[in-house]
């Protein structure tokens, strides 16, 4: 297959166009010059806004790099934005499992559930257990089957408790 002209694909995210997906394969290289992989994360969004394989990129850089508060700001705005494509409400509390079929994992609503339990994991590394408790049993309520692997976390979270 020529990736230079097919889309790239995302496990979660689906598919983005080539150009960029090659600027993500760039940031990815460029990781340890935290400047230049940022720019090119940011020139990744510019290019293709909707895209979710480019909030999951910049979310987990963030991340990756320590710096919560830009993690957590990336992946409220990719919950956002796989709500809106998904056709259902960005009210974490309103969604029910019968919102949307969330076990689809080729569409957005998988992707807004991987990206609840960034969420829930963030919040618990930032101090805030309650907020963290409150993600995970939305994820276990949507995920019953535990798609994303929201478990881990939640075994982490218990973990540090003690």
């Amino acid at each position: 297959m020529d990736r230079g002209a097919d889309p790239l694909r995302s496990f979660y995210a689906g598919e983005v166009p080539a150009q960029v997906g090659g600027l993500l394969e760039q940031a990815m290289s460029a990781y340890a010059d935290t400047e230049q992989a940022e720019a090119y994360l940011r020139r990744a969004h510019t290019e293709a806004p909707e895209a979710l394989s480019v909030y999951f990129s910049m979310y987990k850089f963030y991340f990756y790099k320590g710096r919560l508060a830009d993690a957590e700001r990336v992946v409220r705005m990719a919950l956002e934005a796989a709500a809106r494509q998904g056709g259902f409400p960005n009210d974490i509390e309103a969604l029910t499992p019968a919102t949307v079929d969330w076990q689809r994992y080729d569409a957005p609503q998988h992707f807004y559930l991987f990206s609840l339990k960034a969420l829930a994991f963030i919040r618990l590394r930032r101090g805030d257990r309650d907020e963290c408790e409150r993600l995970l049993a939305k994820l276990g309520e949507l995920d019953r089957n535990d798609s994303v692997g929201a478990s881990v976390i939640r075994a982490f979270a218990e973990g540090s408790a003690a």
